[in-house]
């Protein structure tokens, strides 16, 4: 290896739901450099959430400056991990964004798709994406947006990724990455291309979306980035998800991680597509040669359940952890935070948030456990069903901002009956995506290094009966 590899990093964003962070790391997988911006989320109506796609750009500048500021390394190129379905549109005729970008949460289409698509429709959906009909997914927020745009022939619509690589190429490049695009709905990750059937489906016109690559294909260079050289590659990119799932070395069957966000994907590697007809959709997790497939289930609220419940009881979330602590279980409170549905395996977005069992004898303590213990039942629920469709899953390895939380650890642990191994530090999505830039620079891949802390199930940790009071709660 020669002294100027040795000398040289690649510039990873993580464009994430809540924080964009900027990450230096080189050829040999270290951290060389961190920095780090808040993204904020509106919700203006019921079931609404949306971000200004401008200020997730803002936010990239300012995180990308704090990073290059704490290092003199030689920065050869640029990789992206992003959040995933959450919609951008902007002017093709100026390449400015167009009103609000609609959150991966947002359940706005709801309605829209219970009364327009059936059950054919949904099949044919399963049949080419792997995934359901949900508004979770892009699609029928860009028909939403179609609909309600001013000059729709002049809007592109775009997933975040798609949107960052515009802004870092000075609108040079409109692409997105294979593995966002097969969160869309309307990429058949068969035939590795947009369908025309979903496209028709869903009303959303091919001259609307960007073309897709490859994960490592490359994504033109920048220009025009305040901070930034003109010229550096845009090596990479991969969905947040599924970039973690590469930095925990997950890229085998038998393996299995879960990140654990504002909400958590659950996701193994699996051989084939899955032919039964799953509540934990098949997904595509890149496309670097051959696709790597992965089942995945989608949790929406987990550390959105932290926040809310330390907000509920006048808190922060370390505080509200250092309080679930000091009892030793939930006192028989439950509380099931599905503040904007259920997700994977339950697809009930019109259930809504409860909290039961309280009594006389309640504390918040108690209530602070049940929100730990929400995080780690709704992980089982997907676990669970893996585990049952014959899925191999022997131990699930965690990153993620709520990992760091020993006691959601040790609980997860335990209400699994699985080993979790905690992955020693937070930039697994940015290093993931990181060594696939690297790949693409000619370099071996590299990646986050196995994970440093080992939780073992307690002994009688009453899983089943904690199990089976979540159910309950579910059911109700």
């Amino acid at each position: 290896m020669s002294a100027e590899v040795q000398r040289s990093v690649v510039l990873a964003i993580d464009q994430g739901t809540t924080n964009s962070k900027a990450v230096l790391v080189d050829v040999e997988g270290r951290v060389r450099g961190v920095g780090s911006a808040r993204v904020p989320i509106s919700n203006p109506r019921p079931g609404w959430v949306e971000q200004d796609p401008d200020l997730l750009w803002t936010s990239v500048l300012a995180a990308v400056a704090a990073c290059l500021a704490s290092s003199r390394d030689r920065v050869v190129g640029l990789a992206l991990s992003t959040q995933r379905e959450t919609v951008v549109g902007w002017r093709a005729s100026t390449g400015d964004a167009v009103g609000p970008a609609l959150g991966w949460q947002d359940r706005r289409t709801a309605a829209w798709c219970a009364a327009h698509l059936g059950r054919e429709d949904d099949a044919e959906v399963r049949t080419r994406t792997g995934l359901r009909v949900d508004p979770m997914f892009s699609a029928p927020k860009m028909a939403w947006l179609l609909a309600h745009d001013e000059a729709p022939d002049d809007l592109v619509l775009g997933t975040v990724d798609a949107w960052l690589v515009h802004r870092l190429t000075g609108g040079a490049v409109r692409a997105c990455e294979a593995g966002n695009a097969s969160r869309t709905l309307l990429y058949d990750i068969r035939t590795l291309a947009w369908s025309p059937a979903l496209l028709e489906l869903f009303g959303v016109p091919a001259s609307a979306l960007p073309e897709v690559r490859a994960s490592a294909a490359g994504f033109g260079v920048t220009a025009g980035v305040p901070g930034l050289p003109d010229g550096l590659p845009v090596l990479a990119v991969l969905a947040d998800s599924h970039a973690a799932l590469l930095g925990q070395g997950c890229t085998v069957p038998g393996t299995a991680k879960a990140t654990f966000g504002t909400g958590t994907s659950v996701m193994a590697p699996v051989e084939r597509l899955a032919e039964l007809d799953s509540p934990v959709p098949t997904t595509l997790a890149w496309l670097a040669g051959s696709p790597l497939y992965a089942r995945e289930g989608n949790i929406l609220s987990s550390g959105a359940a932290l926040t809310w419940t330390a907000t509920l009881l006048g808190t922060d979330v370390s505080h509200l952890l250092a309080l679930a602590a000091t009892v030793p279980d939930t006192g028989g409170v439950t509380l099931v935070p599905a503040f904007n549905g259920l997700g994977a395996p339950h697809w009930d977005r019109e259930r809504t948030a409860s909290l039961s069992g309280l009594t006389a004898s309640s504390t918040p303590a108690h209530v602070a456990r049940a929100a730990v213990e929400a995080v780690a039942h709704q992980v089982c629920d997907v676990v669970d069903v893996l585990r049952a469709e014959q899925v191999p899953i022997t131990l699930l390895r965690a990153d993620g901002g709520a990992s760091a939380s020993e006691l959601l650890m040790q609980t997860q642990a335990d209400l699994l009956g699985l080993p979790v191994e905690v992955a020693p530090a937070p930039e697994v999505s940015a290093l993931g995506v990181a060594g696939l830039g690297w790949q693409a620079l000619g370099q071996p891949a590299v990646g986050a290094s196995r994970p440093a802390t080992r939780l073992a199930p307690a002994e009688g940790a009453a899983r089943e009966e904690r199990r089976a009071a979540w159910r309950a709660a579910i059911d109700r």
